[in-house]
């Protein structure tokens, strides 16, 4: 029944967004983003509560045994995780956009079909990730080697070409229009049918966000393998992931610092899940962790470009008394 409540509720978000928010196509202004940001934020925060009172009035299988204040910090340790582990994936999406030309008043419609394909993705790999790891006690091993090696490799600033060659391949395999048609999915040209640049990019962001799922569901499987913790955290978070590209979409780079914030996050997440059978943390300590690094790396990126802007305003002022000197 609460399984049943939490797919309808979600659906009923993606259908307010879809008809009655952007019925119009428009592109989003900032302001707007960020009220929606906030609306959703808000709405996964409040979930906490319902959280709480789910498990401790016993509504749903407690396979941990977990009490209803343990239940709400791993419900929002497992939410901070994936929007800490998202901020990656709105650079590849910005990346995405930019290399098929696609005008950001026709981005809404492909992120919410990529939301809607991955909310189906998601579950699939997170029912698949619970079972390994409630049925297998050593794949908390295999999932904390990969996770620390998802830390450090996130150290260095490269670029894989995945999505260049994913990009590739569909261009090999769709027949693409060379012009965006709206937010046409596809076209008949010539009597034959063609996908338009817009479902090229929706098809990439798809198989970006299965690749962004190997790292955040292993992550949020080290703080809890409650299915139903794990599902709606993540989901939850995958809600704002649109509102959110939309408000940072011109200030992702203000954030550089946020790297080091995910990869602290990882490397801890990582050794605890390998030493999982030897230590138990209380689940404060791994929250007030995963705040305390969140907020340090918006500080700290903050800061370092408030320092950058203050030197180059200095910097003509310098320049002008070397000269007179």
């Amino acid at each position: 029944m609460i399984w049943t409540l939490l797919i309808i509720f979600i659906l009923v978000l993606l259908a307010f967004d879809l008809l009655v928010l952007h019925r119009k196509g428009e592109a989003p202004t900032n302001r707007r983003a960020a009220i929606e940001s906030s609306f959703l934020v808000t709405i996964a925060l409040s979930f906490s509560l319902a959280i709480y009172f789910i498990y401790r009035e016993g509504w749903i299988s407690n396979p941990e045994s977990l009490t209803a204040r343990d239940a709400v910090m791993k419900y929002i340790s497992g939410y901070l995780i994936e929007l800490s582990l998202s901020v990656d994936n709105l650079f590849v999406i910005a990346m995405i956009f930019k290399s098929f030309s696609i005008p950001i008043r026709y981005q809404h419609r492909a992120l919410f079909w990529g939301i809607l394909g991955a909310i189906v993705f998601r579950g699939i790999m997170i029912a698949i990730g619970v079972v390994l790891i409630q049925k297998v006690f050593w794949m908390t091993y295999i999932f904390g080697a990969f996770l620390l090696f998802t830390a450090f490799r996130m150290l260095n600033d490269h670029d894989d070409g995945s999505e260049s060659i994913i990009g590739k391949r569909i261009r090999k395999t769709l027949k693409i229009s060379p012009t965006l048609e709206g937010e046409k999915f596809f076209i008949l040209k010539g009597g034959v049918r063609m996908a338009t640049p817009l479902f090229a990019a929706l098809i990439i962001i798809e198989f970006t966000d299965i690749l962004f799922a190997l790292d955040s569901i292993p992550a949020i499987l080290g703080v809890t393998s409650d299915p139903f913790i794990v599902f709606s955290s993540n989901i939850f978070a995958i809600l704002g992931l649109r509102s959110m590209y939309f408000f940072l979409a011109n200030m992702l780079e203000r954030f550089s610092y946020l790297k080091y914030s995910v990869f602290a996050i990882l490397l801890f997440v990582g050794i605890k899940l390998l030493l999982i059978h030897y230590i138990h943390l209380p689940e404060w300590i791994s929250l007030g962790f995963i705040a305390v690094s969140l907020l340090s790396g918006v500080l700290v990126s903050l800061n370092r470009k408030d320092d950058a802007a203050l030197a180059e305003s200095d910097a003509p002022e310098t320049q002008e008394t070397q000269s007179l000197l």
